[in-house]
């Protein structure tokens, strides 16, 4: 009896492998900064997470190489603050706040506090320098996070992963996933209206 083998697609090939690496190099880079608040330990990471990819998985095919690369770069990055033995001493905690949210909560959360969404006039130096200070304040609001809603968060809005392939990247289930986004959501809210950021 002859049975249909599955379908499999293409292994990555080393050009594929290498542009993908390129491509998401400097997001990844910036989303270790975010995490680690070291410019040295960020480059680590991200090269460490470059290396296992490329040793361990290169052999896989191409869609499947930025959900793997996702959970190395998470794991790599837990394994830095396991090292360093100073997590608890980072990170302060947030108040609870309502622990499930609606997807559409989420977006409509989001679009407040999307670049995206800021004024398109960057043509003259004070729009310029307005845009600068926001994002400046969006990015310190980030680091205050907790590191796992921040992880979530990023994954979710920084990385554009649904909420499956986010919980497959922290190791987490989907609820909690949307908990520690909804959170984090709640939190960056909270700290930006104080600073007059509507």
């Amino acid at each position: 009896m002859q049975f249909n083998s599955p379908r499999h697609y293409p292994l990555a090939s080393p050009k594929e492998l290498s542009d993908f690496l390129k491509d998401v190099e400097k997001r990844a880079f910036k989303r270790a900064l975010y995490q680690v608040r070291n410019d040295e330990s960020a480059l680590d990471i991200v090269q460490d997470s470059m290396m296992r990819l490329a040793e361990r998985y290169g052999d896989k095919p191409a869609q499947e190489l930025p959900l793997l690369f996702q959970r190395i770069l998470t794991n790599a990055t837990m394994d830095w603050f396991r090292r360093q033995k100073v997590q608890n001493a980072l990170f302060s905690p947030f108040s609870d706040f309502q622990s499930q949210a609606e997807d559409a909560d989420e977006f409509d959360v989001l679009e407040a506090l999307s670049v995206a969404n800021l004024p398109p006039e960057f043509d003259n130096p004070q729009s310029n320098h307005e845009r600068a200070q926001t994002l400046k304040l969006i990015e310190d609001a980030l680091l205050k996070l907790p590191i796992r809603q921040r992880e979530a968060f990023l994954l979710r809005y920084w990385e554009d992963m649904d909420v499956t392939e986010t919980a497959s990247a922290m190791g987490c289930s989907e609820g909690s996933v949307k908990t520690h986004c909804f959170r984090a959501i709640q939190s960056l809210i909270k700290t930006l209206t104080a600073k007059g950021i509507s």
